[in-house]
């Protein structure tokens, strides 16, 4: 080694155990500078070179982008924001892969005749998927004068998350829901709407307060019967009608739902609860309408 302590570029890519190749590109990307020029114009590295490139052998090993890598050492920014958007960015590529091969066993697995249908439902959703279609399906479908708190609120509670680790079952459910709202039309829409009312507000409100009311009796292990869960939602829909809870409004209301369910409705849900192992909005409204029939049966 010479006295003033530098290395030219063999023998700095031999001390890091990589090739020269390696030391040119590194130095071209301004991340090993270089202390010097020899007389014949060949690079030259100063002792604290060779620590700095296996720093940035051991990031690049664990994917980290060059221009990542740069930042670091260069600008100064924190070794430990660099990992953390890394683990960020890794868990996002790992969500992808586990979609991507769901989807492929999702094809593989399915009847010949099934291929090409199945190829079209799933990839028409991207990967990794986004549920931006089903939530402008549901901002859409809620009442044009409902507040823009309870519609973030309540499109939040509708739309299901697409599972970090899923089943085929659960490929097809979500590329079924998003081909669902993809081809609502403005005209579907009105026919598959939930139940209309003067005061969106008072009777939405009410309604998401009993779907939690509904989600603590079902893990109670209650059936639909009678309770504060079924009145608040009774309450709620005789608030926007502008009238009083009596048996002869329960009567009435029982058999406005009745006409009101639609099969598009029913469908949405039934795919949304292969989704997530939580009750969906879809369930808990079920669970009060059987609730409701039930007491105005019983009465």
């Amino acid at each position: 080694m010479p006295p003033d302590g530098t290395l030219n570029i063999g023998e700095l890519a031999a001390q890091a155990q990589t090739t020269v190749k390696t030391v040119r590109f590194y130095s071209d990307q301004d991340l090993l500078p270089e202390a010097a020029r020899s007389s014949g114009g060949h690079r030259r590295y100063g002792p604290e070179a060779l620590a700095r490139l296996r720093t940035i052998r051991s990031l690049r090993s664990l994917g980290v982008p060059v221009p990542e890598i740069k930042r670091v050492l260069n600008s100064g920014e924190a070794l430990e924001t660099v990992v953390a958007r890394r683990l960020d960015d890794l868990g996002t590529e790992l969500a992808t892969l586990r979609w991507r091969e769901a989807a492929l066993r999702a094809l593989h697995e399915g009847a010949p005749e099934q291929m090409a249908e199945r190829l079209e439902l799933i990839g028409a959703v991207s990967v990794p998927p986004s549920t931006t279609v089903i939530a402008h399906y549901w901002r859409r479908l809620l009442p044009v004068r409902l507040s823009a708190r309870l519609r973030s609120t309540i499109t939040e509670a509708a739309v299901p998350q697409p599972p970090a680790d899923p089943t085929t079952d659960q490929v097809l459910a979500f590329a079924h829901l998003h081909a669902l709202a993809t081809s609502a039309t403005d005209h579907c829409l009105a026919s598959h709407r939930p139940i209309t009312a003067a005061h969106p507000d008072l009777l939405y409100d009410g309604l998401y307060e009993a779907h939690q009311l509904v989600d603590a009796a079902v893990r109670a292990d209650r059936t639909p019967g009678p309770g504060e869960a079924l009145d608040c939602y009774v309450a709620a829909h005789a608030r926007a009608s502008g009238t009083r809870d009596s048996p002869a409004f329960r009567l009435a209301l029982t058999v406005r739902l009745a006409a009101a369910d639609h099969p598009v409705m029913s469908r949405y849900w039934q795919l949304a609860g292969k989704l997530t192992p939580e009750l969906t909005l879809g369930a808990a409204d079920s669970w009060l309408r059987d609730a409701l029939a039930a007491s105005t049966a019983a009465g």
